[in-house]
């Protein structure tokens, strides 16, 4: 595949999630994207959650993921680079295509003792995703650190790495807080901003590097 058509992949992908974590609460009255999940807006007893499911969070899971497996063709050949991307593909990519087959109970409950199969499955990929996120960001960006004319997509990766890290130490240690929604917004946002920047270096590239 062509640079530019990975790079419209990404795009479309991260697209494809935006546009559901925006639209899906807006379907439903009274949410409040302050102390909700973004799951929230297509769990199980949600009208339009199978919508969202299956032409928003499904979709934008399958080319995230191949985005992110077809991207360290098209950067400078790196261990870290490589390794990041593929936790990326398998934590982010996959990770997003379990968590829409696989919605949350009404209200997204964290107690595993009054939780569906779904919720379970759910909740698991959730904490993984979240768990190396951060940690194959900074990786990308370290590796990329020493690559000539890579040194903004760097610090874009390491940036955003360390926010969303400091943003999903706070979920965790409180996934009940009344400003949960905020903070995962915040975590996905970071995603977003990296997948665009890396899209977009990947589209100015004329062939593969490697």
């Amino acid at each position: 595949m062509s640079n530019k058509l990975i790079a419209y992949i990404g795009i479309i992908g991260i697209s494809l999630f935006t546009i559901s974590a925006i639209v899906g609460p807006l379907l439903i009255e009274d949410y409040s994207v302050v102390s909700q999940y973004i799951s929230e807006s297509f769990a199980i007893n949600t009208a339009y959650g199978r919508y969202l499911q299956y032409m928003g969070y499904v979709p934008s899971g399958i080319l995230i993921t191949i985005f992110c497996f077809s991207a360290p063709k098209y950067l400078p050949s790196s261990k870290l680079v490589l390794i990041g991307f593929l936790g990326l593909a398998l934590f982010y990519g996959l990770g997003t295509i379990l968590v829409g087959l696989f919605p949350c109970d009404a209200g997204c409950p964290t107690n595993i003792m009054n939780s569906s199969l779904s919720q379970l499955i759910h909740n698991a990929m959730a904490s993984l995703t979240y768990i190396f996120f951060p940690i194959c960001l900074i990786g990308i960006g370290l590796g990329l650190k020493k690559m000539e004319n890579y040194n903004r997509l760097s610090q874009i990766a390491v940036i955003t790495g360390i926010i969303s890290g400091i943003f999903i130490f706070s979920l965790f240690s409180d996934p009940d807080s009344g400003y949960r929604g905020i903070l995962q917004r915040i975590i996905e946002t970071c995603f977003i901003v990296f997948i665009i920047s890396t899209a977009l270096r990947i589209k100015k590239e004329t062939a593969s590097i490697k």
